[in-house]
């Protein structure tokens, strides 16, 4: 058989004609089209694909990736105050110098053979994320915050033996789009509305919302949109009270100086670690978590991996592994709670490293300041003619500034801040028609007074 592909790539040795001759007569076959033969001829693609020609040279390759990346204009060159999931947020170098390690970075799924500490590092991010969490079980990283809410709604569903979710529609509309894609194939979804004026939920609402067959609620604290939902535990008394589970979402990073979603009644708590020491890399280096007290009720319902200690048969050892195992659909697909693959697991090691390094103390001294640059920020910002905030509660890092009186849109003043250097806030008109001319600013602990200056500078000759 002639090799109908001349062309050799560098880094796939069975592109060489040898290579390939070799093993189609291995597998017993007189030409590669034999392995399509299960696919009707009218499905197969005979014309020539419209792409560009491989680029064998590895710093040709390079040149061209470098020259698209370039195109972007990063967070270090421009002063960003955009949120909404994914934050600016300092990473220490010891995040990248032990993420970036062989036996961190290469590993996979990990076993004793060739695992050389994933389970042991990914243990401490469970008992760190505990005793930030004020709880006692953690799970391993899920994919990202969407995940890890869907699945602890689903984990709720099962616990309660009932179906219907209430969700805070103040909850982020990307989440919502996950959680219902997630949950509705076994969960009927019910939105409960918040309040206009403070943007907490309505508490009316939800009253006329819990039923027979309500599972528990799921809100966010801080809200997607900034404020803290001051009436945790107004929320849980009423579910607790239908023998639901409170399901409430979270920003790790705020939990120096909020009191944790246990503390207000809330059964299982769910995120993201993105803050955690990770990078935002074109969208965020997201992963989930989830965590729960140490009944059998709720880790049990757990479809994630959990690590656990033990001692071995080494005398004065101590292993990492998998608690319950039985549980995952690692072990018995068909049998598992939800499928679970590939997650996050490099970017808790991460979120380990950061709070190994920060400590309690570290924690409430980040939250103090990002506290303080928010609040700075919003009395710069509503100092401008025409300009205030859209709701009266309180924020952490992220706050909604209502334009509307201003006469300019979001769009507007997002182009004329970007020409100045400025990432402005994020435009809710098309998530929240309520919000029109409205946008979410994100102040963090990489703001310093002289960025916050610039943008209310900038605002101000914007809205002249």
């Amino acid at each position: 058989m002639k090799q109908k592909n001349k062309f050799v790539h560098p880094y796939i040795p069975n592109s060489a004609s040898f290579n390939s001759e070799q093993i189609i007569q291995a597998l017993g076959l007189k030409d590669i089209d034999e392995l399509y033969g299960d696919i009707p001829e009218r499905l197969r693609f005979r014309g020539k694909m419209n792409i560009p020609p491989a680029m064998a040279s590895e710093q040709d390759l390079r040149k061209h990736l470098v020259s698209i990346l370039n195109k972007n204009t990063t967070c270090e060159e421009y002063i960003s105050f955009l949120g909404a999931g994914c934050a600016h947020h300092y990473v220490p170098a010891i995040c990248d110098e032990i993420t970036g390690r062989a036996e961190f970075l290469t590993a996979y799924a990990g076993e004793p053979y060739e695992d050389h500490g994933r389970f042991q590092v990914l243990f401490e991010f469970e008992s760190l994320m505990a005793e930030l969490l004020d709880v006692d079980v953690v799970s391993v990283p899920t994919y990202d915050w969407g995940q890890a809410a869907s699945s602890s709604i689903r984990m709720a569903g099962r616990i309660a033996g009932k179906d219907e979710m209430l969700i805070a529609d103040n909850t982020s509309p990307d989440r919502l789009k996950v959680i219902k894609n997630y949950c509705e194939p076994v969960m009927k979804i019910t939105l409960v509305k918040h309040d206009q004026k403070t943007g907490m939920l309505d508490l009316a609402d939800l009253k006329s919302k819990i039923s027979s067959i309500t599972a528990g609620v799921y809100f966010e604290n801080p809200a997607y949109l900034g404020f803290l939902e001051e009436q945790g535990d107004k929320i849980a008394n009423l579910i607790h009270q239908v023998n639901g589970v409170v399901v409430v979402g979270t920003d790790p990073v705020s939990l120096g100086v909020v009191a944790p979603p246990s503390h207000y009644g809330a059964d299982i708590t769910c995120g993201d670690i993105q803050a955690l020491g990770n990078h935002m890399y074109f969208g965020g280096s997201m992963g989930g978590f989830i965590g729960t007290r140490d009944e059998e009720k709720y880790v049990m319902e757990y479809a994630w991996r959990l690590f656990g200690i033990a001692k071995t048969s080494v005398e004065g050892e101590w292993g990492f592994g998998d608690v319950a195992y039985n549980r995952t659909s690692f072990s018995v697909r068909e049998k598992g709670k939800e499928f679970v693959g590939t997650a996050a697991a490099l970017y808790g090691i991460s979120a380990a490293v950061y709070l190994s390094l920060m400590g309690p103390k570290g924690m409430k001294e980040l939250g103090q300041l990002i506290l303080q640059n928010a609040l700075y920020a919003q009395k710069g910002i509503t100092s401008l003619p025409g300009v205030r905030l859209r709701f009266r509660s309180t924020n952490f890092k992220e706050f909604v500034v209502d334009f509307s009186s201003t006469g300019k849109s979001v769009a507007h003043i997002n182009k004329a801040l970007l020409a100045k250097g400025v990432f402005g806030g994020m435009d809710l008109s098309q998530e929240f028609p309520l919000l029109k001319n409205c946008a979410l600013y994100c102040v963090t602990e990489m703001h310093s007074k002289p960025d916050i200056d610039t943008l209310i500078s900038a605002l101000h000759e914007i809205l002249k």
